[in-house]
């Protein structure tokens, strides 16, 4: 089976659960922004956790049914309609033979995710077929493209899986957002006033943001440590340039970096920053990493049926 797209951005793109064991190469790990969205799209038709997705930035992307077929659908409310009837995120439903299904603009969050039965059919790339297009890696034709007008997405599965995201576990995209940071690496080179504003000051996303890293802005963070060698960039790790503004590294990061950094953020307040939106206000919490670990945990215990 198969869904032929009608109109897509180069923010529409196909994602998985991201390429690992190559960083050592320069090969970032790519994967989905918003992974917790993607996990319960995926959950809704009972697919692997690292089945294949379209993640979906913004809108303006819409797709026509090939034959019948089940979907599911969670992240952001991006106004998606289907034939014009609209479709709220957090739930599988049915897209029959020639209907349209589109995604317009931003209602509430950023990314939406869109799941087919076993998964999207796409070529594996050093073990994934997550979209990087600046390494060229993933996508539909295995060299980094995102998803076009024209293209086939193609899945094999016809399974039922759930009809909805519990409300209760579904996760919270309104409102400023707490990102928990886990302290580390050059924390106590930044001036007693720089780390009081870190925790205590609203940041703003900036504008300019991509799969790569996201700007914040907000107070002037001040540096007094020595000049770095460039050393391994973690997924999430929040560090600061000479202008004072953080940037958070997300998925398509570069592998290396000699900017000083202030920790990492947590792998769920990465998943709630992806829903963000420039202009969004959102503020860091101080976290240990044991604490961060046994709240992830805990929360990977909500997929054990």
């Amino acid at each position: 089976m198969s869904l032929r797209i009608e109109a897509s951005t180069a923010l529409c793109q196909l994602q998985d659960a991201g390429r690992f064991g190559v960083r050592h190469l320069g090969v970032t790990q790519g994967g989905a922004l918003d992974w917790v969205s993607a996990r319960w799209a995926n959950w809704l038709l009972d697919n692997p956790a690292q089945a294949p997705v379209v993640e979906i930035t913004l809108g303006g992307f819409a797709v026509v049914a090939e034959a019948d077929c089940r979907l599911a659908l969670a992240g952001a409310d991006l106004d998606a309609r289907i034939d014009g009837e609209p479709l709220k995120p957090w739930c599988s439903f049915t897209l029959r033979k020639g209907q349209s299904l589109q995604f317009k603009q931003p209602l509430q969050g950023a990314r939406a995710y869109l799941a087919a039965p076993g998964g999207f059919v796409a070529p594996q790339v050093l073990g994934s077929c997550a979209t990087v297009v600046r390494e060229g890696l993933g996508g539909p034709d295995g060299a980094g493209r995102a998803l076009g007008k024209g293209d086939e997405l193609r899945f094999d599965g016809h399974g039922q899986g759930r009809v909805d995201v519990p409300q209760a576990l579904r996760p919270r995209l309104e409102g400023e957002a707490c990102l928990d940071l886990v302290m580390g690496a050059q924390l106590g080179e930044f001036s007693g006033q720089s780390l009081f504003e870190v925790f205590n000051s609203a940041w703003t996303l900036d504008s300019r943001g991509d799969r790569m890293g996201i700007r914040l802005t907000g107070p002037v963070l001040r540096y007094q440590g020595q000049p770095m060698i460039s050393e391994g960039i973690p997924l999430g790790a929040v560090q600061v340039p000479p202008d004072g503004q953080p940037i958070v590294l997300l998925n398509d990061r570069q592998t290396i970096g000699g900017y000083p950094r202030l920790g990492a953020l947590t792998p769920l307040a990465l998943a709630r920053l992806a829903q963000c939106l420039p202009g969004d206000k959102v503020r860091f919490r101080a976290v240990v990493q044991e604490l961060a670990w046994a709240e992830m945990q805990d929360w990977l215990k909500r997929f054990a049926d």
